[in-house]
């Protein structure tokens, strides 16, 4: 379809003569991008909020628990306590082949932390170099516990981002530097910034972890465990390995390999699937409510191209007279639905982007940008070309009816 430079200021001409239209008419457009871009950016933000939660965390984890029996088993009833022990690491190593990493957790609660002047209240954990396979560090400095530190005990932590900014308020590096722990000092040895929400005894940046024979011996805590964390190798699905993986837990502490309760497990594999099934059915509902609204605006543009081709019956007649073709006449309806659509969409999708760009403004820390809410380029290409389909589309009938004027019946109308 091809237009000439005087064409084109006519369409901007006749546009311009019914500006209240065209501006209510283009409003419909620009809001139906608007809100398609919009939703679209929103909902990426959301779901990036909401994964960051689990950041660095394995997606096909399971964790263990002990907890009450509720179930009676070879002579012992109902309502025992039991703890696990680190020999279940290793039953679970040798009996389910399937798992890449086992990582047995302590837990510490009620510490207090001092460097110098300042303290802060962390929780403690203690474990084994097995865990960054389950739980990813992002390390700012330094590094994380190894099997060295395991085997010697040494006195040796990594904290995470709050403790180091409530411990170490002047900045810098400070692996080397000791800090004290209730009575005990550590020296640290790495910084953890991750801030995810879901992280084994507490958000990983309140945490200070050391290793698990460390823990063991200054806290008296023997043999036990508290949790137990295990991975699968990739393309295992954990859920079909996880009554395995209780039963020999069970077995070993005479509860019964039916006591869901008594050994407690959380599949991490299903609640990230569940997750990715929720917004699965959010994009479809953004596509659903922006392309709708969208519809909408462009039946808008098509009803009041009908009006516009209404009054101008006589004009159109006139040029049919004077020998413009109906080629022309398409063009011409067809090219000023268009301008007004794309004008309108992108108006709308470059407000929708400004907005959009100043929410990730709002939600910037240490000058990163913690979630992003922006469409990508193409996405933005793609609503550009639908909003110029829906122009064509909207045009068709308006255009169809120019067509259709005859000479003389534009005259008989005048």
């Amino acid at each position: 379809m091809r237009i000439d430079i005087d064409s084109y200021r006519e369409i901007i001409d006749t546009l311009t003569r019914n500006k209240s239209r065209s501006f209510l008419t283009g409003f419909g457009v620009f809001w139906g991008v608007f809100m398609l871009v919009a939703l679209m950016g929103g909902g990426q933000g959301m779901k990036e909020m909401l994964y960051n939660n689990f950041e660095g965390f394995a997606q096909n984890t399971v964790l263990m628990g002990a907890s009450e029996t509720t179930k009676p088993y070879k002579g012992f009833k109902k309502g025992r306590s039991w703890y696990m022990d680190y020999k279940d690491v290793e039953r679970l190593k040798q009996q389910v082949p399937e798992l890449d990493a086992v990582a047995p957790v302590l837990m510490g609660r009620g510490s207090t932390a001092y460097y110098g002047d300042q303290k802060t209240t962390p929780r403690i954990q203690g474990t084994l170099p097995e865990m960054t396979k389950i739980e990813t560090p992002k390390m700012y400095y330094g590094r994380y516990i190894n099997d060295m530190d395991v085997r010697e005990q040494r006195k040796v932590c990594v904290i995470g981002k709050k403790i180091y900014k409530e411990l170490f308020k002047e900045g810098g590096d400070p692996c080397g530097k000791k800090i004290r722990v209730d009575s005990t000092y550590y020296e640290v040895v790495g910084v953890d910034y991750r801030s995810g929400g879901i992280s084994l005894g507490g958000r990983a940046e309140e945490r200070i972890t050391m290793p698990l024979t460390l823990m063991q011996a200054a806290y008296n805590r023997g043999n036990s465990v508290d949790m137990i964390a295990a991975v699968g190798r990739p393309g295992v699905l954990m859920s079909k390995i996880t009554d395995r993986m209780r039963e020999t837990v069970a077995r070993a502490h005479y509860i019964d390999p039916t006591d869901e309760q008594g050994v407690g497990m959380f599949n991490t594999e299903l609640m990230f699937q569940m997750i990715s099934n929720v917004f699965k059915g959010v994009n479809i509902l953004i596509w659903l409510v922006g392309l709708g609204t969208l519809l909408a605006g462009a039946i808008g543009v098509s009803n009041i191209m009908m009006v516009t081709v209404k009054e101008r019956t006589t004009e159109i007649g006139i040029r049919r007279a004077i020998g413009a073709t109906p080629k022309m006449i398409l063009s011409q309806i067809i090219s000023e639905s268009i301008v007004l659509t794309l004008v309108a969409g992108m108006s709308g999708i470059l407000f929708a982007v400004m907005i959009l760009q100043m929410l990730e403004m709002a939600n910037t820390e240490d000058g990163i940008i913690q979630t992003h809410f922006q469409v990508g380029f193409w996405t933005a290409i793609f609503c550009a070309v639908v909003v110029s389909t829906l122009g064509v589309l909207a045009g068709l009938a308006p255009a169809a009816r120019a067509m259709s004027i005859k000479p003389v019946d534009a005259m008989r109308d005048e």
